[in-house]
């Protein structure tokens, strides 16, 4: 019923033992547990990818977490328009909630296909007599499977057979307390793996995203899910229980690649953002020039050169008398130029700047404005 999976993971087998039978021998137990171990990367190899898109989708909705937590309280009452807002704000961030369990899923098909194909080595045909073939494996692939075996333990036994989900419908039903020795420290093995492979994916949850459903899905995969494959290692066949070695060893060796690459392309984002804040902002030490308080901002006049002997007349602003004076250089130039148009023996009391008795050019005597307010 599930050829399209079983014949898929027994291809893959029987390369990866093709190609360890080469080195090592086909009746080899170490060619055949290479040959799963090379199996289980080899699919993980293929989820790559959906690995790296799961990583990213967790990573966002722990940024939009607090938006999620919004609107589960403000639409408590209404699950329905609350699971629309959700979809909504999902597809805002570009989240796909079941790309996080893709990874998963794929897996499962794995699991069952080859805890299959181990079993049927040893389940005979349904008409009786020697197995002549199992899938994309020939009888002398049987042959070589059956007489490799670990520690005295073909691969394909385990400590109990009697579950048929689990046995795949083996006929030796009961328990196999030979293979106990030998199963026992990979099931240890197994747990201490699937404990560490979930600690370390926990590890990366925001705290500040945590929810009670969260809390209760870390205790289970942290506690429970170890627990449950140290006790119900016993079902697998040794076989499986090495693509579960192997495959929590990839999930720990991708993780730290990925969440390391992944902290890396954040931290280079913080860093442009911070150097463009940096670049708009003043240099570090560089007091910020601001007006001081009440002050009006100057104005720079034009500056127009004065012709040469143009005089400016300048007028003094409130003065009693309002007479235009001029400056001290005008002042100067034009004394000058009197004294050198009067004769040298002018009297004082004539024009000029001496014979008004003021020492001022271009201002009167005093008897002078005297009698002129007395005329009018």
């Amino acid at each position: 019923m599930l050829d399209f999976i079983y014949y898929p993971v027994s291809f893959i087998l029987w390369c990866w033992h093709k190609v360890f039978g080469f080195v090592f021998g086909e009746s080899t137990a170490i060619a055949w547990i290479l040959g799963i171990i090379f199996l289980t990367f080899t699919v993980r190899g293929i989820m790559f990818k959906p690995f790296v898109n799961q990583v990213r989708s967790m990573k966002k909705m722990q940024d939009f977490a607090p938006e999620m937590k919004k609107i589960q309280k403000k639409y408590a009452n209404d699950r329905q328009r609350q699971a629309a807002e959700m979809q909504k704000l999902q597809k805002e961030h570009g989240v796909n909630p079941l790309g996080s369990c893709l990874p998963m899923l794929l897996q499962i098909p794995v699991f069952i296909g080859l805890n299959h194909v181990l079993r049927a080595f040893t389940m005979p045909p349904p008409g009786g007599g020697p197995k002549t073939e199992n899938y994309f494996f020939s009888q002398h692939d049987v042959e070589s499977y059956v007489n490799a075996k670990l520690f005295g333990v073909n691969l394909g036994e385990a400590v109990y057979n009697g579950v048929g989900v689990v046995s795949g419908g083996a006929t030796n039903v009961g328990f196999h307390w030979s293979v106990l020795p030998v199963a026992l420290p990979l099931m240890i093995v197994a747990s201490i793996a699937t404990h560490l492979t979930a600690r370390h994916s926990v590890a990366r949850q925001n705290a500040a995203s945590a929810t009670p459903q969260t809390a209760i899905m870390n205790k289970l995969t942290m506690y429970i899910f170890p627990l449950g494959v140290l006790v119900f290692g016993a079902l697998f066949p040794l076989g499986l229980l090495f693509y579960w070695l192997a495959n929590n060893g990839w999930t720990l060796m991708q993780q730290r690649l990925v969440y390391t690459k992944i902290d890396k392309e954040e931290a280079a984002r913080k860093a442009e953002a911070a150097e463009k804040r940096a670049t708009l902002g003043p240099k570090p030490g560089q007091k910020p020039t601001a007006p001081k308080v009440g002050q009006k901002p100057v104005q720079q006049k034009k500056n127009q050169p004065a012709q040469a002997g143009s005089a400016k007349k300048v007028t003094k602003a409130g003065s009693a008398h309002g007479f235009a004076q001029t400056t001290p250089a005008e002042a100067t130039a034009k004394a000058d130029g009197a004294t050198a148009a009067a004769p040298a023996d002018t009297p004082n009391g004539q024009n000029g700047s001496k014979d008004n008795g003021t020492g001022v050019p271009g201002l009167l005597k005093d008897s002078t404005r005297k009698s002129g307010r007395k005329r009018r």
